[in-house]
C-alpha cells in the first residue's frame, strides 16, 4: 500500500516551488506533466529519466506514443480522469523502464502483448484498474525476464489460475492480490509458481476460504514446493476451524512469516460462542519453519495451554490488539527461540509468576495498553535474556517486580513513589505517573550505567528529607519536562539535583514554571550540550546561571525582558522565540547583537518580537532601529547628576517612612508609653450603661486556643487587672443546661457590642452563623453599629459572599481585618477597644400615638 502513495506524494513534493519546478515542464532529467489536461504523450527530451503524467485525458497509448527515450527509468501515468486503451508493444521505446505505474487507471482494453518489449522491467503496478482474471489466465506478463514486483490489488479478479508463462518470471518476488474476491486457491492454480521464493505473496481481504467450503483433499496444497518470505492473509475473516484445516493442509511449506491480523478467532470479551484458538489450531505448521506470526486485531480472549507448542523456530509472536484477559500455565510453552512477544492493547489485569514460562530466550516483551495493576515479583525473573520490557498505559502503582532489565517503559501508570530495589537498567521511562518526591529522582540518578532517563509529565515538586546526591558517571539524556520544579527550588531544596551528572549531555526543563536559576545549579554540567528552559517564567538569564560548555539553548517561550547578549554569545545555537521583550533603549544592545551575531537563531524573524510598548506590539526586533538610543547617550552626565540629588532626597525620605514602617509597633508602644504619662492626672473611669458586658465575642471552639493567646489575655478583665473590659464568651459565660440559641440570645441583647471572629472554622459552624444572624438582627434593630466583624486568616472575598448572613452584612458595612504582621497587633487591639468604648447615639423616643389609639380616644 505505501507504493499506492507515490501519486499523491509525486503531487506535493513537485508542486513545491522550492524544489524548482514549475507545472508542466521538464528539467532534462524530471518532466512532470500533473493536472495539465493532456490527451497524449507530450514530447520530452531523450535524456529525461522519469516521466510522471499522471491525472490527465490520455485516452489510449500505441507503440508510437512515446519517442525513444533510452534512459527513462520511471513512468507513472495512472490516474488518469478517462478510461485508457493500451496497444499492442505500447512501450517498446522504452527499453530501460524500471518501474511502470498505471495505477487508479480504468483500463478498458489491454492487448495481450502490451507489455512486451520491456526487459528490464522491475516493478509493474496495475492496482485498481478494473482487471478481471483474465490478467493472469492469458499471459499478459510474458517475456518480462525482471520483473520483481507485481500490484493487482483492488481489482476484480476472483481466481488465481496461473499462465503456465509465470514459470519463466525468475526474478519475481513480491505479488499483492489485497481487496480482490478470492473465495478459494488449490494447487493447480498456484502451479506455476512452484519452486520459487516469494518475498510476499498477499491474499489479504479477499475472503479466502471463509465463504466457500474447501474439499481440501482435492484442494490439496495451494503452496506446494514455494518458499514464502511473507504469506499476508490477513483480514479474511478466518476462524479456529478455518486457521486449523489451513494450517494441515499446507503441511511442510516454507513460510516465515504467517500475517493473520484482522481475523474473528477468539470469542471477545463476554461472549462464548466462538472458540478460542487452542492447542491443535497451528500444529500443521510444525515443518514450516514459521518465524514470525502475527495474529493482531482480533478477538482472542484466552491464551490455552501449549498453545503454540508447535511453532518451535518462531521468533516473534504479536497477538495486540486482542481481548486477551487470561493467560494459561505453559501457554508459551515451546517457544525457545521466541525473541519478541507483543500483548499491547489486550486486556490483562494480572500478570503471575508462571504466565511467561517456556520463553527462554525472549529479549522484548510489549505489554503496553493494557489494564495490568498486580504483578507478582517475580514474573519476569526467570526470564533470563529479557533486555527490553514495555509496561506503558496501565494501573502499575509500583515496580518491585523489576529486576535486571535493561530497557525499562512505564509511562503513564499510576507510580506514586519507587521503592528502594537494585536496578541495573540503562533507559528508564516513567513519563506520565505521580510522582511529586524528588528522592524519587535522586534514587534513579543512583542507578549505575543508566543512560536515559526520563520522567516528563510528573508531579516532582518537593524533597522530603535532604537527599545525598548523586556521582552517576554514565547518564547522557535527563528529560525532566512538564514537571513543577519551581515548586521545590523556590524553598531552597534540591539545588544540588545535578551534582554529579559530568557526562550527562541534553537536559529538559521544559514546562516546570521556573521563574529564577538556583545559582551554580547547572555549574556541575560540566558536558552538557543541549538546554532546554522552554515555556517557562524566566525574566533574566545571567552570565553564570548556564553550564560552561552548552552549545544549545532554548529559552522560548519564557518572560525575557531585555536579555543580556553576554549570556548567549558561546553558544551555537539558541531558541529566543515567543518571549516577551520591552523595546526600549535598554534593549538596544541586544538588537544589535541579533543583527550581527554568528549564533545561529532558531525560528522565524517574525517569532522575536516586541510586547511592549503598546504602540510596537508584535513588531520583529530585526526591523527595529537604534539609532534614537545612541542619541541618549549625551544626556547621561546630567541625567545621572539629577539622580544623585534625587536619590539623596529620596533616601532621607525613605529612610524615615522605613523606620516609621519597620518598626511601626515599637513607635506605637512609645506613643501610648507617652499618652499615659501626660494624661496620668486624667481618671479613667467609665460611665456607667445599662450592659451586663462590653462585648460578647462569638468565635468557633476550634479557634479558642488563639482567641485566648490573642484577645483575652489583652482585653479581658478576668486575665489581668490591667485589662478593661468585661467580655463574655461562650466556653465561660453561657449558662449550662440551657438552650444554647437562648444563651446566644441573652449574650447578644447584653453585650453593649458583638465581636464576630469570622475564621475558616466560623463560616463552617453553624451555631457561629446563627449568632451572626442574630447579633445583625440586633445591630439592624438599634439602628447603630453594634455588630463588629473581624476577618482572621486569608479568606477572601468570594468564600465571604457564600454565606448569606456575612454577604448582607459585608454589602452594606465596614470590617476588620486581623492583621499579618504581629507589629501590627497593638495598634489593632487599641483599634478595637475605641470600636468597643464607642457610644452610639440613642433611638429617639417615639412620642407619637398610634393610629389606633387615636381613634379608641375619639
Amino acid at each position: 500500500m505505501g507504493d499506492h502513495l507515490d501519486l499523491l506524494l509525486g503531487v506535493v513534493l513537485m508542486s513545491s516551488p522550492v524544489l524548482g519546478f514549475s507545472p508542466c515542464s521538464s528539467n532534462g532529467l524530471i518532466a512532470v506533466y500533473y493536472f495539465c489536461n493532456l490527451t497524449e504523450v507530450p514530447q520530452v527530451p531523450n535524456t529525461t529519466e522519469r516521466l510522471l503524467l499522471s491525472f490527465n485525458y490520455i485516452k489510449s497509448i500505441t507503440a508510437t506514443s512515446f519517442p525513444f527515450l533510452e534512459q527513462l527509468l520511471l513512468l507513472e501515468i495512472g490516474a488518469q480522469f478517462t478510461p485508457l486503451t493500451i496497444d499492442q508493444e505500447a512501450f517498446r521505446n522504452l527499453p530501460n523502464l524500471r518501474i511502470l505505474d498505471l495505477g487508479k487507471t480504468q483500463i478498458d482494453f489491454l492487448h495481450l502483448d502490451a507489455f512486451q518489449g520491456l526487459p528490464r522491467l522491475f516493478e509493474l503496478r496495475l492496482f485498481s484498474c478494473g482487471l478481471s482474471d483474465a490478467v493472469l489466465k492469458n499471459g499478459y506478463f510474458r517475456n518480462l525476464e525482471s520483473l520483481s514486483r507485481l500490484d493487482l490489488s483492488f481489482n476484480h479478479i476472483h481466481s488465481l489460475a496461473l499462465h503456465p508463462s509465470f514459470r519463466e518470471l525468475n526474478s519475481l518476488e513480491s505479488v499483492d492480490f489485497f481487496l480482490n474476491q478470492i473465495p478459494i486457491v488449490c494447487e493447480p492454480e498456484l502451479q506455476p509458481l512452484q519452486g520459487k521464493r516469494l518475498s510476499l505473496l498477499r491474499l489479504a481481504s479477499t475472503t479466502l476460504y471463509s465463504r466457500v467450503s474447501v474439499d481440501w483433499e482435492r484442494c490439496m496444497n495451494p503452496f506446494r514446493n514455494m518458499v514464502l518470505d511473507t504469506l499476508d492473509v490477513s483480514g479474511n475473516g478466518w476462524t479456529v476451524d478455518i486457521m486449523r484445516n489451513f494450517s494441515n493442509a499446507i503441511t511442510g511449506s516454507q513460510i516465515f512469516s504467517l500475517v493473520l491480523t484482522h481475523h474473528i478467532m477468539g470469542p471477545g470479551f463476554g461472549f462464548q460462542n466462538i472458540k478460542d484458538p487452542d492447542q491443535n489450531t497451528f500444529a500443521g505448521l510444525a515443518r514450516s519453519s514459521v518465524r514470525r506470526l502475527d495474529l493482531s486485531s482480533g478477538f482472542i480472549f484466552s491464551l490455552s495451554y501449549r498453545l503454540f507448542e508447535a511453532l518451535e523456530e518462531l521468533k516473534l509472536l504479536s497477538v495486540a490488539q486482542n481481548k486477551i484477559n487470561k493467560i494459561a500455565d505453559e501457554a508459551f510453552y515451546g517457544l525457545n527461540n521466541l525473541q519478541v512477544l507483543n500483548m499491547s492493547f489486550n486486556l490483562l489485569g494480572e500478570l503471575y509468576n508462571s504466565n511467561f514460562y517456556g520463553l527462554p530466550n525472549v529479549a522484548y516483551i510489549d505489554l503496553q495498553k493494557n489494564h495490568i495493576g498486580v504483578i507478582q515479583e517475580n514474573t519476569f525473573r526467570s526470564l533470563g535474556k529479557l533486555s527490553t520490557l514495555d509496561l506503558r498505559d496501565n494501573a502499575l502503582k509500583t515496580i518491585n517486580f523489576i529486576s535486571s532489565i535493561s530497557t525499562i517503559y512505564l509511562g503513564g501508570n499510576k507510580l506514586v513513589t519507587l521503592p528502594n530495589i537494585p536496578l541495573t537498567a540503562n533507559f528508564i521511562q516513567l513519563s506520565e505517573n505521580k510522582l511529586e518526591n524528588l528522592n524519587n529522582l535522586y534514587f534513579l540518578l543512583q542507578v549505575p550505567h543508566l543512560q536515559i532517563l526520563i520522567l516528563n509529565q510528573n508531579r516532582l515538586s518537593f524533597c522530603a528529607q535532604p537527599p545525598v546526591p548523586s556521582e552517576n558517571l554514565s547518564l547522557e539524556q535527563l528529560y525532566l519536562g512538564e514537571n513543577m520544579l519551581q515548586l521545590a527550588w523556590e524553598t531552597g531544596s534540591c539545588w544540588d539535583v545535578f551534582k554529579g551528572l559530568s557526562r550527562l549531555q541534553v537536559l529538559y526543563l521544559h514546562n516546570n514554571y521556573l521563574s529564577f536559576l538556583p545559582p551554580g545549579v547547572f555549574s556541575y554540567l560540566i558536558a552538557l550540550k543541549t538546554l532546554s528552559l522552554n515555556s517557562n517564567r524566566l525574566t533574566v538569564l545571567s552570565l553564570g546561571d548556564l553550564p560552561p560548555n552548552l552549545e544549545i539553548l532554548d529559552v522560548s517561550r519564557n518572560q525575557l525582558l531585555a536579555p543580556d547578549p553576554h549570556v548567549f554569545a558561546p553558544l551555537s545555537v539558541v531558541d529566543i522565540t515567543h518571549n516577551k521583550f520591552i523595546c526600549e533603549c535598554e534593549l538596544s544592545t541586544f538588537i544589535k547583537w541579533l543583527n550581527q551575531t554568528n549564533v545561529t537563531i532558531i525560528g522565524s524573524p517574525d517569532d522575536i518580537y516586541c510586547l511592549y510598548p503598546n504602540w510596537l506590539l508584535g513588531t520583529p526586533l530585526y526591523s527595529l532601529s537604534t539609532e534614537d538610543c545612541d542619541e541618549e547617550e549625551s544626556l547621561k552626565s546630567l541625567k545621572f547628576s539629577l539622580f544623585i540629588l534625587f536619590t539623596v532626597t529620596l533616601t532621607l525620605f525613605l529612610m524615615t517612612v522605613f523606620v516609621v514602617t519597620k518598626f511601626r509597633g515599637s513607635c506605637f508602644l512609645c506613643y501610648k508609653t507617652a499618652e499615659r504619662l501626660l494624661l496620668k492626672d486624667q481618671t479613667q473611669t467609665r460611665e456607667p450603661d445599662t450592659y451586663r458586658y462590653d462585648a460578647y465575642l462569638c468565635f468557633s471552639s476550634k479557634d479558642f486556643e488563639w482567641v485566648q493567646n490573642a484577645l483575652l489575655k489583652h482585653l479581658d478583665t478576668q486575665y489581668s487587672n490591667r485589662n478593661r473590659f468585661n467580655l463574655c464568651f461562650e466556653e465561660r459565660d453561657f449558662m449550662p443546661g440551657e438552650d444554647l440559641i437562648a444563651n446566644i440570645h441573652t449574650a447578644v441583647w447584653n453585650s453593649r457590642k458583638i465581636i464576630c471572629l469570622v475564621s475558616r472554622h466560623f463560616l463552617q459552624d453553624g451555631w457561629c452563623l446563627e449568632a451572626f444572624s442574630c447579633a445583625r438582627s440586633r445591630s439592624l434593630a438599634d439602628l447603630n453599629s453594634t455588630l463588629i466583624m473581624v476577618v482572621v486568616g486569608s479568606l477572601s472575598q468570594y468564600q465571604l459572599m457564600k454565606h448569606a448572613s456575612v454577604r448582607g452584612f459585608v454589602q452594606k458595612q465596614q470590617y476588620l481585618r486581623w492583621p499579618e504582621d504581629l507589629q501590627d497587633v497593638d495598634w489593632f487591639l487599641s483599634k478595637l477597644s475605641r470600636h468597643i468604648l464607642k457610644k452610639e447615639k440613642k433611638k429617639e423616643q417615639d412620642t407619637s400615638i398610634p393610629l389606633q389609639t387615636v381613634a379608641s380616644i375619639s
